[in-house]
């Protein structure tokens, strides 16, 4: 199958190279940032053994298609997009905090409000919330930046104590990511989905806040679907998702939570392709658009002549 698993590429002026989980990055002249949204697939902070096609294409161009759509809100790091699965974009010193906004009680904030713990990164809920209800208004739930293991979570106060941010540029994080959050559930909802929560990260560059990474993908980002919600809940039924979930369901199903001594299943191609497709239909719910596959032919070689290419123009 014809996907991307990994990326060696030498590029004019190249000063670094990152492999992170799914993106390969190439710092080009201490500038510019050309990065490869691979189809490798993590879960559980462990990369599968199968690349997935087309994955990183989903990504990279609901990305893409978000960012644009934000960009009166905060201006962001892209300069081009010039292949389904590239991004180039200017080289931003990351914040250490990711921003994660809540507007439902689900996942881990309703791990915790179930384990008793109704102040989740020191925001306080109200009794008598059970799983996957709307909360009163959205909540900010940050988490430190990890380069290493399992982000942790961290509250306001924290931070500005730390000084892990400043007081002047935390504040306007946070008008950011409510801003970004209110577009984002007005989309959705064009599109018959809910935006759960999700989590935006930030850099600086020349003193300028720019919106960094992927936004409101569906690895980024928890979605339900409209249709049903409100009737699921009376009932007491787990809300149909719009996420990797089912990838991490399968997972589990098959023993393994990247606990020690478990073994990941085998991805047989039928389940390789099944992931694939799953991930087109996320895309196509998402953004209302059919997916376009690229023509066939070598997917690295188009990926480095679209960076090349790319990069000349700069």
């Amino acid at each position: 199958m014809n996907a991307i698993k990994e990326t060696h590429f030498n590029f004019p002026k190249q000063t670094a190279y990152y492999k992170g989980k799914v993106r390969d990055v190439y710092t080009i002249d201490n500038k510019y940032l050309a990065m490869v949204v691979s189809d490798r697939i993590s879960a559980f902070d462990v990369v599968l053994p199968e690349p997935i096609p087309y994955k990183g294409q989903v990504l990279n161009q609901i990305a893409a298609r978000f960012l644009e759509a934000t960009a009166d809100i905060v201006p962001n790091w892209v300069i081009s997009v010039p292949d389904p699965s590239v991004t180039i974009g200017r080289i931003c010193e990351p914040f250490k905090v990711e921003m994660v906004i809540r507007g439902y009680l689900a996942g881990h904030s309703a791990r915790e409000y179930a384990a008793g713990r109704k102040q989740v990164c020191g925001v306080s809920l109200p009794d008598g919330l059970k799983e996957n209800d709307i909360l009163p208004e959205p909540i900010i739930t940050p988490t430190t930046k990890a380069s290493v293991g399992h982000d942790e979570d961290i509250s306001r106060e924290q931070i500005l104590a730390q000084g892990i941010v400043t007081e002047e540029d935390y504040v306007q994080l946070e008008a950011y990511t409510r801003a970004l959050y209110k577009r984002g559930t007005e989309i959705a909802a064009k599109q018959g989905l809910i935006l759960v929560d999700t989590k935006y990260e930030f850099g600086k560059a020349d003193g300028q806040i720019y919106l960094i990474d992927e936004i409101h993908t569906p690895d980024s980002s928890r979605y339900f679907y409209k249709e049903g919600y409100e009737e699921r809940q009376q009932k007491g039924e787990q809300q149909k998702q719009l996420s990797k979930e089912f990838v991490r369901r399968w997972l589990i199903e098959n023993g393994f939570q990247g606990k020690e001594g478990q073994v990941v299943p085998e991805m047989t191609t039928d389940i390789v392709l099944s992931i694939s497709e799953r991930y087109i239909e996320l895309y196509e719910q998402i953004t209302g658009q059919a997916f376009v596959k690229p023509e066939e032919g070598s997917v690295l070689s188009r990926v480095e002549i679209a960076i090349r290419n790319a990069l000349s123009k700069l």
